[in-house]
């Protein structure tokens, strides 16, 4: 890359060390970086293209283990990177190679992709023996993105937020890019984009939902992993981190980092939160044979947790090589840092944490006390926005549901398996089945968590889709490039008779019943549900249950010429949203709130041990009653039968009969004016609510 020898006029001064990033002040920009063990940083500035590296020089001063200066006259718009000198001595942990352009940790905006060529690797990727060991001396600056100095700050007459009670919230998970390309509403060049998905089409839609919580997919700046895009394949899903400031580029709109929070704002103004899915656990850098991009060339050893005695390898707790170290203070303060931009800046209503075991596990194991977590707990803003752990990752006690601390919600996969199964007609789930629609408590309900730190689900991004878990027994993901040896094994899915689509008319009705049964019980459960973009209208992936490589009509929406039955299972989840909406008995937001809980047998008594451990006594009643509730019913009762025949179910004798308001059954399977009835047969593979 042509260097042409400008300099900074008329001089770079020595800043100050408070303001990580490169940040605009009145006279030019101040650039600041932590580097612990570097020896040297070289800022580098380039032309408008990127292709032009126009000025090199050294950050002159060295505070508290930060790099700074001040560069009088920069403006807003300038493409930026570094180079930063250091021992290369992986064997020690420490990877510094000057001929790698880095991008700052802080950058709010990049420019240009990432071109992958051997020039991006510290090491020379040829090398046979130990290659990891060697130092690659060619120049990655022409195949890097350039980071943009950006003036986006947080706006002092920002609009209210909708700070939806936990209570009442109801999670919608999507993905920003995926919803509009194929969306016949949104013009053709705001697809793929925030602005595609602030749409009023697209709010509107969601909105009529009755969901409260958009959760979108990851949005920070990631990579198209090496090995897709060999296969002329992309990272679709983006759990692939390469910045955790900047929003991906391919998503930007045509105002640039305000398209983010304009959309933010279309979705608030429709009363809709905004949940971001962030990655924090790893980044695209990758292990010892993965490229230097950033973190690895400004200082390995404080960014990521290396082996202890072994410091050229990495700790991989996460699965993708490489484990960011949220132990070390300064990169702490990046995660913080990094949050609170995007709640104060970007406007966001909270946050769910990928592999978030990873950011409590301390030296000697997770610790819900741990530096992270307390942190969180004691910052004035973090402390209150929405904070969702995914509590599992690959490492050592790695599994902690119900382990994270008070104040947290987490995805609650006890529950989407049990459900599975139990719907799947499964031996022996019963008695779990029950405590996972009861919220959960023998996992959650310790330190005053409520019942609200369950976010249940059936479905995510990761896995089959609502429909494929009725239609495939087996994953199908050859379109992967993978020989179908990726994804999920154990998925608890049913065919019921015909592995995918099929005419066969006994077997769609069954999927059909399936798909209501399942999403009844999610809206009928306590605690928090989410519910995944398109399985209210039967979306399907073919079978794919990984598609983080479909950017594609595998991995989007779709939204045009959907079949009756597709419409009529978006009117049932409208139907079932309304009724937890309506009636308090159904969300209940404490364990101890007064609510009597009876679970009852078909025979109209209560279930007893007898009951539990039989194996084959799978139809169950549950009864609720609470007079201290403040809106709606004050008894309602919900009856279960996964079996294949019919149940004939004794209901609890009143003085009022009950009256039918769901029959997953039916073709209408919400009829809120049913006529009241004593007793009921429940038919096969059924859900039955009664008020």
């Amino acid at each position: 890359m042509t260097v042409q020898n400008q300099k900074l006029a008329p001089e770079i001064l020595a800043g100050s060390p408070l303001e990580l990033g490169a940040t605009p002040v009145e006279g030019g920009v101040n650039f600041a970086l932590f580097s612990g063990a570097a020896e040297r940083v070289e800022l580098c500035l380039f032309d408008p293209s990127g292709k032009v590296e126009i000025a090199r020089v050294d950050l002159p001063e060295y505070t508290n283990e930060i790099w700074h200066g001040f560069a009088p006259g920069l403006k807003p718009g300038q493409l930026y990177g570094y180079r930063v000198h250091g021992p290369f001595a992986p064997e020690h942990g420490l990877r510094f190679n000057p001929n790698k352009l880095l991008l700052d940790p802080y950058a709010r905006r990049l420019h240009g992709e990432l071109k992958w060529d051997a020039a991006v690797y510290g090491y020379d990727i040829h090398a046979k023996d130990h290659p990891d060991l060697t130092r690659n001396e060619s120049d990655s600056a022409p195949f890097m993105p350039k980071c943009v100095v950006s003036d986006f700050h947080a706006d002092p007459q920002a609009p209210g937020k909708p700070r939806v009670d936990w209570s009442r919230a109801i999670f919608y998970e999507i993905h920003a890019r995926g919803a509009t390309m194929l969306h016949s509403a949104v013009p053709e060049q705001m697809r793929g984009t925030f602005d595609g998905f602030g749409h009023d089409a697209l709010v509107s839609y969601i909105k009529s939902l009755g969901v409260t919580s958009v959760e979108l997919l990851p949005i920070h700046a990631f990579l198209d992993d090496h090995h897709l895009v060999e296969k002329n394949m992309r990272n679709y899903w983006g759990y692939n981190s390469i910045g955790f400031f900047a929003p991906e580029q391919r998503y930007l709109g045509a105002s640039g980092l305000a398209s983010f929070r304009d959309m933010v704002r279309k979705l608030h103004d429709a009363g809709l939160e905004v949940i971001l899915d962030v990655v924090y656990n790893h980044t695209a850098e990758g292990n010892e044979r993965g490229a230097t991009l950033n973190f690895k060339g400004i200082d390995n050893a404080a960014y990521y947790r290396l082996m202890p005695h072994e410091k050229r390898f990495y700790i991989n707790d996460t699965g993708t090589g490489n484990t960011i170290n949220t132990g070390h203070p300064r990169v702490l303060q990046m995660v913080l840092d990094s949050l609170r931009y995007w709640t104060e800046t970007m406007e966001v209503d909270g946050f769910r944490f990928d592999l978030g075991t990873i950011l409590g596990r301390e030296p000697d194991g997770f610790d819900p006390r741990g530096g992270f977590f307390d942190a969180i707990g004691q910052d004035p803003t973090l402390r209150k926005v929405k904070l969702i752990g995914e509590p599992w990752d690959i490492g050592p006690g790695g599994y902690q549901v119900g382990g994270f601390p008070p104040g947290w919600s987490e995805w609650n996969d006890k529950y989407r398996d049990t459900l599975r199964a139990y719907w799947r007609g499964d031996d022996g789930v019963t008695r779990d089945m029950a405590a996972r629609v009861l919220g959960s408590a023998d996992v959650y309900d310790h330190c005053g968590r409520r019942p609200h730190a369950s976010i249940n689900f059936l479905t995510a991004h990761d896995g089959f889709t609502l429909n494929d878990l009725v239609s495939y027994n087996e994953k199908h993901n050859e379109a992967n490039g993978e020989d179908n040896r990726d994804g999920h094994s154990d998925n608890r899915s049913c065919n019921y008779g015909a592995e995918g689509p099929t005419d066969d008319e006994g077997v769609n009705a069954t999927r059909t019943r399936q798909r209501r049964n399942l999403i009844a019980s999610l809206f009928l459960s306590h605690g928090a549900p989410m519910l995944l973009a398109g399985d209210e209208y039967a979306r399907s992936q073919m079978g794919n249950n990984n598609a983080y490589c479909q950017d594609s009509e595998i991995g989007w929406m779709h939204w045009d010429n959907l079949p009756p039955e597709a419409r009529a299972l978006t009117d049932f989840t409208r139907d079932l949203i309304r009724l937890r909406r309506d009636n308090e008995i159904l969300r209940r937001a404490s364990w101890r709130d007064g609510c009597e809980i009876q679970w009852l047998n078909p025979g109209g008594g209560e279930q007893d041990e007898r009951h539990w451990h039989d194996a084959g006594a799978t139809t169950i009643g549950l009864w609720l009653r609470n007079d201290k509730v403040l809106q709606g019913a004050k008894q309602v009762l919900i009856l279960f039968n996964p079996h294949d025949g019919d149940v004939p179910f004794k209901l609890p004798q009143r003085e009022e009969k009950w009256a039918i308001a769901i029959d997953t059954a039916r073709d209408r399977p919400t009829n809120f004016h049913e006529p009241a009835v004593r007793a009921i047969t429940l038919s096969p593979r059924s859900l039955c609510v009664l008020f």
